[in-house]
């Protein structure tokens, strides 16, 4: 059964709309974490847009499950995930300007950079995934970097506005886990995901853990965070 891993970036959006101490973080880790998430994520952006360095350290101190930590190559952003040791960093693309994350990782331009940067990960025992779009040459480029695990970007099914574009999109998932999955990689997958998509991505066979946050978050606002995690692992099962 796929596990969910919960991003809780936007509780810290709310918070630092007036740069408050609420809500807080760990508080609302261990609601996701007691409603059934068998992770928490946040991304550590370099512009501190959400979520903060001392957010990172206390979830660090606090998460029960799992913390995956989304972040860029970035020379700092590097250094404090080798000092917190979150169990995952998950390397994603970031442009200052973007509202999300617009789409998946480029391995193949970033190929050196990534390379540099997992060997630091690894060698303090974290766990590397990389955030990609589902193309067989972005799959293949990881395979010869040795990361043993990716996160494929949903966006473009999430995203899309009529049936042939969805369906087209669905089969790109759908094709690029299988080819994964037969690489010996381990697959998560992530993005624009919510309660009225879910359960079609999540009958693709070989996905590990769908990584969901802003519409569990928008969802919490009607009917609470434990509710609102409980209502997703649900529909994955």
């Amino acid at each position: 059964m796929a596990k969910l891993g919960v991003n809780i970036d936007h509780v810290a959006t709310l918070r630092q709309l007036r740069n408050a101490k609420v809500p807080d973080m760990v508080a609302a880790a261990r609601l996701c974490e007691n409603a059934g998430a068998d992770s928490i994520v946040v991304h550590l952006r370099e512009d501190r847009r959400h979520i903060q360095d001392k957010d990172v350290f206390d979830l660090r101190k606090s998460v029960r499950t799992r913390l995956n930590l989304e972040m860029s190559v970035s020379k700092e952003i590097v250094d404090i995930a080798c000092k917190i040791r979150p169990d995952q960093a998950t390397i994603v693309p970031e442009k200052r300007k973007e509202v999300t994350t617009e789409g998946g990782l480029d391995v193949v331009f970033n190929f050196k950079k990534l390379q540099a940067a997992r060997k630091l990960l690894e060698g303090r025992g974290i766990d590397v995934s990389l955030f990609i779009d589902p193309e067989k040459k972005q799959i293949d480029s990881a395979l010869r970097l040795g990361i043993k695990r990716l996160e494929f970007h949903t966006g473009r099914y999430a995203d899309a506005n009529n049936e042939s574009k969805k369906k087209k999109s669905l089969k790109e998932i759908t094709d690029a886990v299988a080819y994964a999955r037969q690489k010996g990689f381990r697959v998560y997958a992530g993005h624009g995901l919510d309660y009225r998509n879910i359960k079609v991505v999540a009958g693709i066979k070989g996905i590990e853990e769908f990584n969901i946050g802003y519409s569990i978050v928008c969802r919490a606002v009607l009917i609470g965070l434990a509710g609102a995690v409980k209502e997703m692992k649900a529909m994955i099962k």
